[in-house]
């Protein structure tokens, strides 16, 4: 999920397909739902190879020991091995998401096409034949877990399939088409209709969870990470990391100077104007998906820098320096006012650092250097390797 969503763009979904409109999205809700995915698939192709297995007995009981059931016996068991294979692709190929739907849509397939080699090897139960495709249809539709383009696609090929095999070798009535005809298009209409439905409430769900996850991990008011999200997650997380794969990591500690001043002459709105503004400057400037910037506190900005040694980390903090007392836009916001800010910068080199480092350790000596800027005059930059 982009680091910095402030609103429900990316989430908005496709009228038709039901699917994101931003393929990252869809990306990220595929991966969600995942494991349920292949759960839900394995048992759906279980159950179809055994479906398909048991009906031997109908080949035998119709065509008798004859080569003709032998052939169908053979397509049969090709749908139990093309599931099977499925199953065990997906088991080794556990995070991609394009296996599943291949394993789903090759099955589906196979599976009708071999019961329309059932249909032809037995055209005079066609009736039969028809209320079983009736039941896969719906079983395309919303038990096999697919994307619902393919879902369609499977859907209505076959239909149009078998409507040419019973015309052309079913020996029915004019009338007794027209009505199964009829039949197979109210049962494609209602299981897209309902599969559609489903793919959105899925996706509706995700977008719920997506906002209420992040209304409890980023600040209402600029979008930045919360306190409460860096020592739960993830100042711990990249702490451990840098110390498993002995990297670099820097810590910047930055707030806006005399920011209570700019409250009490202009207002809060305004202070929260600036803020706001202050915020984006810092996120525009940090790598996304690599750096994390956190609302640490009032008018305080923590940006944890991963993978950053003690002069790229005092590069980026005068760089923010400069580019706030630049920005004509941010200045302009109080007129009579000259913003400046004043940073913290302290790094690590796991890689020489033996003793333990707790997250404590890091942000009191990036909050100590934060201090020592304030008390130089501020708009300054104090760095220092911890």
């Amino acid at each position: 999920m982009p680091r910095n969503i402030n609103h429900l763009a990316g989430f908005e979904l496709r009228p038709f397909w039901s699917e994101f409109s931003d393929p990252n999205v869809e990306k990220t809700f595929l991966h969600h739902h995942l494991a349920n995915s292949q759960h839900q698939l394995r048992i759906a192709l279980i159950f179809c190879s055994l479906f398909y297995l048991a009906f031997i007995q109908t080949d035998i009981a119709a065509l008798g020991y004859t080569h003709d059931a032998l052939v169908l016996f053979m397509a049969r068991m090709f749908v139990a091995i093309t599931a099977m294979t499925g199953i065990y692709l997906i088991y080794l190929r556990p995070l991609s998401i394009s296996m599943p739907m291949w394993a789903a849509t090759v099955a589906e397939i196979v599976g009708m096409a071999t019961f329309m080699l059932v249909a032809c090897y037995r055209p005079h139960e066609m009736p039969w034949h028809a209320m079983a495709m009736g039941i896969m249809l719906i079983v395309v539709y919303l038990f096999i877990p697919n994307r619902f383009l393919y879902a369609l696609g499977v859907a209505v090929a076959s239909t149009a399939i078998f409507i040419f095999i019973a015309i052309k070798l079913g020996g029915l009535l004019h009338s007794d088409i027209v009505r199964m005809t009829m039949l197979f298009v109210l049962t494609n209409l209602f299981g897209a209709v309902a599969a559609r439905r489903y793919h959105r409430l899925w996706r509706e769900e995700f977008t719920a969870q997506c906002m209420l996850k992040k209304q409890t991990v980023r600040d209402h008011l600029t979008g930045c990470y919360n306190r409460r999200y860096l020592y739960d997650d993830i100042l711990g997380k990249e702490i451990s990391r840098a110390q498993r794969h002995k990297l670099w990591m820097t810590i910047i500690l930055c707030d806006l100077d005399h920011f209570k001043s700019i409250n009490d002459t202009y207002g809060h709105q305004t202070g929260d104007i600036v803020l706001c503004a202050f915020s984006s400057l810092l996120q525009q400037n940090t790598r996304e998906h690599v750096d994390y910037v956190i609302r640490y506190g009032g008018e305080e900005f923590l940006l944890l820098l991963p993978d950053t040694d003690l002069t790229g980390g005092t590069l980026l903090a005068e760089r923010l320096r400069t580019s706030l007392t630049d920005n004509k836009s941010i200045q302009s916001t109080v007129p009579d006012k000259n913003l400046t800010s004043s940073f913290g910068v302290i790094s690590v080199n796991f890689a020489n650092e033996e003793k333990t480092i707790t997250q404590q350790d890091l942000i009191a000596a990036a909050d100590e250097l934060l201090y020592n800027a304030k008390d130089s005059g501020r708009n300054l930059v104090k760095s220092r390797e911890f």
